[in-house]
């Protein structure tokens, strides 16, 4: 019996909407840095972007946004989406684990991917956003906070945090935020530069 790609095992949790994790709206994470001006205009990926709220109000506030997503209802969604609204975005789909930009970013918005992914993954994800982003770009980060075995989404102890953005690579700031999700879980917003 062949076993299900992960394409798969997400556009059927989109087709039988089975998606806990989709807002309706763009992140509070994300307003609060577009708010505080702790991020302006410049080309940024998006990746496991979903129906791509935050795609959408990226575009809307100048930004070049590249989106990539594993299943392809959400960016077909998407698409329709960004169409209606009249804003543009440069949309992927494909797994980003097979996936190579033509050039670096200035910042990557991560907040549904890591927790997304099985924890043997992680260390191969770090390094995907670190050869993804310029020298000096930064990684807008939501870390999971669960509290519980398993998942999706997978809880993102922050001493694990801590060792696989270790700083030799990365420049981490102070805790920005906390983003309640409810059901007892949160995220833990950081900012993190990688080091040239």
């Amino acid at each position: 019996m062949q076993k299900e790609t992960d394409e798969n095992i997400w556009e059927q949790r989109y087709q039988k909407k089975q998606t806990g994790w989709d807002r309706g709206k763009p992140s509070e994470a994300l307003l609060y840095w577009l708010n505080s001006g702790l991020v302006s205009p410049c080309r940024i990926l998006v990746p496991g972007c979903g129906n791509g709220y935050e795609v959408l109000q990226l575009a809307q506030k100048g930004f070049d946004v590249t989106a990539i997503d594993i299943a392809p209802s959400p960016i077909k969604n998407l698409s329709s989406s960004l169409k209606k609204a009249n804003l543009k975005a440069n949309l992927i789909q494909a797994d980003f684990f097979n996936w190579t930009p033509e050039s670096p970013f200035d910042a990557i918005y991560e907040q549904t991917s890591l927790c997304a992914l099985p924890p043997e993954l992680w260390v191969q994800y770090e390094k995907q956003l670190y050869q993804w982003l310029k020298p000096e770009g930064v990684l807008l980060a939501q870390f999971m906070q669960t509290n519980q075995e398993g998942g999706p989404p997978y809880h993102c102890e922050m001493q694990d945090m801590n060792e696989l953005f270790s700083d030799k690579r990365w420049l981490w700031s102070e805790q920005y935020s906390s983003v309640e999700r409810g059901l007892g879980k949160a995220e833990l917003m950081y900012m993190l530069v990688k080091v040239a």
